[in-house]
């Protein structure tokens, strides 16, 4: 199957042609945009992604079940639906144990501290603007519709929902 040209302008193809693009082209390049959006967005405020995952998985505020430290290969098994190929959780959480975000105990364990626990809320102070950003011009109905639309075509195709 080629790949779809891409557009310069809503009016370049029709509804009818824009039906019949693949799905599968689209959510990946939406995915790559979204991304590096989300990405730059947190640069600007200091931090990469992976560095605020690790603080929101470490975080018994936020996505700890139970606010125990981690190893790097634990976190990582806890990452993996999210975490990118070019992601280096332990060069990562290096640098948040340098900055006092994070601490190790004596086997290995990842800790969140106090400077951590800010530094997560800070970020995410954030995420409404950046989702305000990524959302501009899109109605919640059509977001909505979006979604069903798209879970759809994973149960249609075998996939599992999270």
């Amino acid at each position: 199957m080629a790949t779809p040209k891409p557009l310069t302008a809503p009016q370049d193809q029709s509804d009818a042609e824009l039906a019949a693009q693949p799905a599968a082209y689209w959510t990946g390049v939406a995915h790559e945009a979204l991304i590096a959006f989300t990405r730059a967005r947190q640069a600007e405020l200091g931090f990469t992604q992976p560095q605020y995952w690790l603080l929101r998985n470490l975080s018994e505020h936020d996505l700890s079940p139970d606010g125990h430290g981690m190893t790097v290969p634990e976190l990582r098994r806890a990452m993996a639906g999210y975490l990118r190929p070019e992601d280096d959780l332990g060069a990562e959480a290096e640098t948040l144990l340098r900055q006092g975000r994070l601490t190790r105990d004596g086997d290995g364990r990842l800790w969140i501290t106090e400077a951590g626990e800010e530094a997560r809320t800070r970020i995410k102070a954030h995420a409404p603007t950046i989702r305000a950003r990524m959302h501009e011009g899109i109605d919640d109905a059509d977001y909505v519709t979006a979604l069903k639309v798209l879970r759809r075509m994973i149960r249609n195709t075998g996939g599992r929902l999270p």
